[in-house]
């Protein structure tokens, strides 16, 4: 081989290895920099100081004027007669109940066939057949000259059964109020045990008026609800696959 063409190839071969080599090594060095420690917990700060937040934009309806009524102890646009402590400005916190009990099952079957067949012959035909002797082998039959059949069927079968069973409670903080008066909510709650952190990050909108007295809502009330549930640490660590493994499954055609 020239020594040109082995110089190209080694270069690349070099930055293809800088380059895999690249993408897990910050993860690397941090993962080895933490070796006989428990997972750090995240500090507390501002959710939308955090890296990513982005406010959330909804269809509004048109604001009415406010009307004010002399001698009136009822304010127009009020939702309680009384001031209640429910969560109802930015920062106000609420805790929210997640109970998801799902269960799917679904089973699908379908059977195809059919049969074709075909036949075409020319025992007449202003009596040129007789002349087809001397084109054709002497075997051809002109009553019978093209016959086919085919045969096609499939089978098909699928099943999915799915089980899904979480119960926690998680305090919210109050991130934004809508111009329609909906509130969006954002919560974090880690709990180490060990070596090993529990994460749980819940996000959505609320109606001011899911919201019980004991100054909960339910997971179903909230809208456009994001929830996480996972963990960090040395089980968690064990049972991910290793990350040759991974680039591998993603590039390997077979």
């Amino acid at each position: 081989m020239p020594a040109p063409i082995r110089a190209r190839r080694l270069a690349r071969l070099t930055l293809l290895a800088v380059a895999v080599a690249g993408l897990p090594a910050c993860n690397t060095l941090s993962r080895l920099s933490d070796v006989g420690q428990a997972p750090q917990l995240t500090r507390i700060q501002d959710p939308q100081a955090m890296p990513g937040y982005t406010p959330v934009s909804l269809p509004m309806p048109t604001p009415l004027p406010a009307e004010r009524n002399p001698n009136s102890l009822w304010r127009t646009g009020a939702k309680a007669f009384f001031k209640d402590q429910r969560a109802a400005k930015v920062g106000d916190i609420l805790t929210v109940l997640i109970e998801i009990n799902d269960q799917a099952q679904m089973n699908n079957e379908s059977n195809r066939s059919r049969n074709n067949s075909e036949g075409m012959g020319l025992p007449n035909f202003f009596g040129f057949e007789s002349q087809l002797g001397a084109i054709l082998p002497d075997e051809v039959d002109p009553s019978n000259l093209v016959s086919g059949t085919s045969n096609s069927g499939s089978t098909g079968k699928g099943g999915i059964k799915r089980a899904e069973k979480i119960e926690l409670k998680v305090a919210a903080l109050v991130t934004q109020s809508l111009p329609n008066g909906n509130l969006v909510i954002q919560g974090r709650q880690e709990v180490r045990v060990n070596f090993e952190r529990r994460d749980l990050v819940i996000s959505g909108v609320i109606r001011p008026e899911d919201i019980t007295a004991q100054n909960t809502v339910s997971y179903e009330k909230i809208a456009e609800a994001r929830i996480a549930y996972g963990g960090n640490g040395q089980i968690t660590d064990v049972q991910q696959p290793r990350l040759g493994q991974q680039v591998f499954d993603i590039l390997s055609p077979f």
